[in-house]
């Protein structure tokens, strides 16, 4: 539930716990507390209440692509025919029946869409061409980027601005 009436305001200890969850999602409580320096009923009373308002959105595993055989990775940007809430809703609903695609973000600018995907190779980039890219709803145009290096790549929120 990410409702802004619930949010509480974040404090230096609440921002603590957000840098250590973000680090290891999986760090025990009596460990965090020791972290944040915070006794352990009260630090999970404040992670309890960060899940709660929708700051915490949830948890999950950094997977390796290279050892799950998805190390191709690729940015494609999309351009629709028109651009309306219909088509944008359309289009949405759609992006999210592929696995293929992790990401996709509307962009304002010189393009609607910019897709993240993983594949195998460049065979399973071809048939997600011709079997997937093709059934995503008014697009007139894309331009597909293949990266040759992951420079870097977090799922960090920078929280000095909160």
């Amino acid at each position: 539930m990410n409702n802004s009436k619930l949010s509480p305001r974040l404090d230096t200890i609440d921002k603590a716990i957000l840098k250590e969850l973000q680090k290891n999602a999986r760090i025990s409580n009596v460990d965090l507390s020791k972290r944040v320096n915070l006794s352990p009923t009260p630090c999970l009373e404040r992670v309890k209440r960060l899940e709660k308002s929708g700051i915490i959105l949830g948890y999950h595993a950094n997977v390796c692509p290279i050892k799950t055989k998805t190390s191709m990775l690729v940015f494609i940007e999309v351009t629709l025919e028109r651009t309306n809430n219909e088509v944008f809703k359309g289009f949405a609903d759609t992006v999210k029946k592929y696995s293929e695609i992790l990401e996709c973000h509307m962009i304002a600018g010189g393009f609607d869409y910019l897709l993240k995907l993983r594949f195998k190779d460049i065979q399973e980039y071809r048939e997600f061409l011709g079997d997937g890219l093709v059934n995503l709803p008014k697009v007139s145009l894309t331009h597909t980027y293949i990266v040759s290096e992951e420079v870097k790549d977090t799922n960090y929120n920078d929280l000095r601005n909160i």
